[in-house]
C-alpha cells in the first residue's frame, strides 16, 4: 500500500526540507517503505527560494516530486494539484510549517485503519492568534448550517483519506475548490482525532483578511442555502409591508389627521433597499461562479514538474 503525502508550500523555503525529512522518519518508524511526497509551490512570492529548495528535494530524494504553479491558486487548489499527481493508495495532507507535524501522522493511521475513509486531526489547543481562532469558529459554525457538516465533527487541514475518495474528489473541475465540502458529499464514514498543535517553526500566517474571505466563499458552491434564506426573508419582508399597509390604512380611516412620517418612511425606503441590494448580490454571486465554472477557468496551471530521475519536465 502506498502513501501519498500532499504538501501545499508558500513561502516555505525554511521549513519544507524538515518537514519532508521528519515524515520519512516517521514513515520508517511505523515499518513504511512505500510512499512519495507531492510538494506543489503555490507560486510563492519570495524570489524563487521556496521552488529552489523544492527542486533540491526532488533531486536528492526518489519520493519527492515538486510542482511548481505558474500563478497562486490558494491553498485548496494548490491541494488539488497534488491530488491529481499522486499515484497511491492513501492520501494524506499536511502543511509546510510543521504546525501539522509528522509526529502525530501514526494516529491517524490508526484511526483510517478503523475501517474510517477519511480522518482528520483535530487540534483541542490551537497555535493560533486570536484573530484566526475566531475566524475557525465562524467557519465552523456557518459549514455546519451551510451543508450539513455533523455538529461533533472536528476538522482542520490535516487529514489522511482514501483512494476512492481522492478519486472523487478530483472530478471536480470548478476553480471554486472547498475540499470539506467535497468530502462531506463524498462520504459519511468520517472520524477525527485530537492531535498535537505545534507553534509555527518559522514566519507567519501567509492567510490574509482578503484570502479568508475568499476561502471562506466557496462554501457557496456547494450549499443554496443564502439563496433559500433570501427568499423566506423576502416573503417574511412581503408579509409584514402588507400587514403594515393594512395598519395604516385602517389608522387613516379611524383617524384622518394621522400624519404619515417621513423619517420611518425613508428609514424603510433605505433599509429594504439594501437588503434587495444585498440578496441581489448573493444570486449574482451564483450566477457569476456558474458563468465562471461554464467558462472553464483552471483550478491551477502547473508550469513545471521536477523528479530526481526527470529534473525539469513540462506537464
Amino acid at each position: 500500500m502506498k502513501y501519498s503525502v500532499i504538501i501545499p508550500c508558500y513561502k516555505s523555503s525554511h521549513t519544507i526540507r524538515e518537514v519532508i525529512e521528519l515524515t520519512m522518519e516517521e514513515f520508517r518508524k511505523l515499518n513504511i517503505d512505500d510512499y512519495e511526497f507531492v510538494a506543489v509551490d503555490d507560486h510563492s512570492p519570495d524570489g524563487g527560494e521556496t521552488i529552489a529548495e523544492l527542486r533540491a528535494l526532488a533531486e536528492e530524494y526518489d519520493q519527492v516530486t515538486a510542482i511548481e504553479l505558474a500563478k497562486n491558486a490558494g491553498q485548496h487548489n494548490a491541494l488539488m494539484a497534488g491530488l491529481n499527481h499522486a499515484t497511491g493508495d492513501i492520501f494524506i495532507s499536511m502543511d509546510d510549517d510543521l504546525q501539522t507535524h509528522p509526529s502525530q501522522l501514526h494516529l491517524l493511521i490508526e484511526e483510517l485503519n478503523k475501517g474510517y475513509d477519511i480522518v482528520y486531526g483535530y487540534y483541542p489547543e490551537k497555535k493560533h492568534s486570536v484573530f484566526r481562532n475566531l475566524g475557525s469558529w465562524f467557519n465552523h459554525t456557518s459549514v455546519r448550517i451551510l451543508i450539513g457538516k455533523p455538529k461533533d465533527m472536528k476538522t482542520s487541514s490535516f487529514w489522511i483519506i482514501r483512494r476512492y475518495v481522492r478519486d472523487y474528489v478530483i472530478q471536480y473541475r470548478s476553480q471554486y475548490t472547498y475540499i470539506q465540502g467535497l468530502f462531506l458529499r463524498t462520504t459519511d464514514n468520517i472520524s477525527s482525532v485530537p492531535v498535537q498543535h505545534f507553534d509555527r517553526a518559522y514566519g507567519t500566517s501567509g492567510y490574509t483578511f482578503k484570502k479568508l474571505v475568499s476561502l471562506w466563499s466557496n462554501i457557496l458552491g456547494f450549499s443554496i442555502v443564502p439563496l433559500r434564506i433570501a427568499r423566506n426573508f423576502g416573503a417574511v419582508v412581503a408579509a409584514i409591508g402588507i400587514i403594515g399597509a393594512i395598519i395604516v390604512f385602517i389608522r387613516k380611516l379611524l383617524v384622518p389627521a394621522t400624519a404619515i412620517g417621513w423619517s420611518s418612511m425613508m428609514f424603510a425606503i433605505f433599509f429594504f433597499s439594501g437588503m434587495m441590494m444585498l440578496f441581489l448580490g448573493i444570486i449574482g454571486e451564483y450566477l457569476g461562479r456558474m458563468f465562471l465554472s461554464m467558462s472553464n477557468n483552471p483550478q491551477y496551471v502547473v508550469k513545471h514538474v521536477y523528479h530526481r530521475t526527470d529534473h525539469e519536465t513540462d506537464d
